[in-house]
């Protein structure tokens, strides 16, 4: 198993500096480690086996396989009756063609490439976010994460610091609407990515995980299996090839489909993550617009980041900052010792008011 996922454990990596949120984390993190290594296990037949098994008179079964694997294979939704009597499986019986309705399954041979473009795109605002920040609070910061450093050299830094934020006094603003932009990008893209997963499975997607938790509160014999309908482990394939004299004969086989028991739980699991990601990114875009429309609240929120300092140096700085400035200063304090951070509210303070009196 290790070996299956040892690529992803890079992805585990934490930074020295945080430059963005938890919920931000949850997009390009959790969700692009979940998503790849979903994309390996589909790939992995340590695990599953072969992914198409099929079985049909005088066909090899190495050609029915790979026949069936690249045309896609079919089940007859409107078919239903007592399995083992009526048919082999729920949709897998006797059909008349042109009449009766087939549907054809060809997601599966784009499963693995699909959760890995999905992962990829889910990392796009991590990326962008990355390359606008440019390393900036990682400069800002100086060693000061780290309580093991001299008093002098401290006390030098956080000049540098102060000199540097009240130099760039109200000039923060784009560099703080640019995380904004991307904490949009993250809402976008999951709810795009929920229906980009309804379509690639049919319709099937937006109601698969509703449909399965009412699936496991139903009478038994009332239950009919939402996972097997949208990924059916035994289905049908048609093979058509000469006879002796020239005729085209047709052969109906039944295909064993082994990564579908995967399949179905993976994107069981991605429905109620993907319903929860985009709940959480709604309420983070909420609580965005808010600091953004309300000076009291970035007050609050600045308060309890230095909650060490005096309220009235607090509300000093609070009072000069604008939004960009605002969350420079709170993306320091995410990053800084407190003890530290407690007398840089402090210099700033004291330079602000300074200048006001000067």
């Amino acid at each position: 198993m290790f070996d299956v996922f040892g690529s992803v454990k890079g992805l585990l990596k934490l930074d020295s500096v945080c430059i963005d949120n938890n919920v931000f984390r949850l997009h390009y993190k959790a969700t692009v480690i979940t998503l790849v290594a979903f994309s390996l296990l589909v790939t992995s037949r340590q695990y599953i086996g072969d992914p198409i098994d099929c079985i049909v008179d005088e066909i090899p079964l190495h050609v029915m396989d790979t026949y069936c694997w690249i045309y896609s294979t079919f089940t007859i939704p409107d078919r239903s009756g007592l399995v083992g009597k009526d048919m082999v499986q729920p949709g897998v019986s006797g059909h008349i063609e042109g009449k009766d309705e087939v549907k054809y399954h060809k997601y599966y041979q784009w499963v693995c490439f699909t959760l890995f473009f999905q992962a990829i795109l889910f990392y796009i605002p991590r990326y962008l976010w990355k390359n606008w920040e440019g390393g900036r609070i990682k400069m800002l910061v100086l060693d000061l994460n780290c309580p093991v450093v001299s008093e002098d050299c401290k006390s030098d830094r956080r000049k540098l610091l102060v000199d540097y934020i009240t130099s760039n006094l109200h000039m923060q603003n784009f560099y703080a609407y640019r995380f904004f932009l991307c904490e949009v990008l993250n809402f976008i893209n999951v709810f795009g990515q929920i229906y980009f997963m309804d379509f690639f499975l049919d319709g099937e997607f937006t109601t698969y995980g509703s449909d399965v938790v009412r699936f496991t509160e139903m009478e038994p014999e009332e239950r009919i299996d939402p996972m097997s309908k949208v990924f059916p482990k035994v289905t049908k394939c048609t093979f058509h090839k000469y006879g002796p004299s020239g005729s085209v004969q047709k052969f109906d086989g039944l295909c064993v489909l082994p990564l579908n028991i995967v399949n179905e739980k993976i994107y069981v699991f991605l429905w109620f993550w993907f319903i929860i990601l985009a709940i959480l990114s709604a309420l983070s875009l909420a609580y965005r617009l808010a600091v953004i429309l309300s000076p009291k609240l970035r007050y609050v929120l600045l308060r309890a980041r230095s909650r060490l300092s005096p309220q009235e140096q607090v509300k000093i700085i609070s009072d000069k900052c604008q939004i960009g400035d605002w969350f420079v200063l709170y993306q320091l304090g995410k990053n800084m010792d407190p003890l530290v951070y407690k007398q840089l509210i402090a210099d700033l303070a004291s330079k602000v008011q300074g200048k006001e009196n000067v």
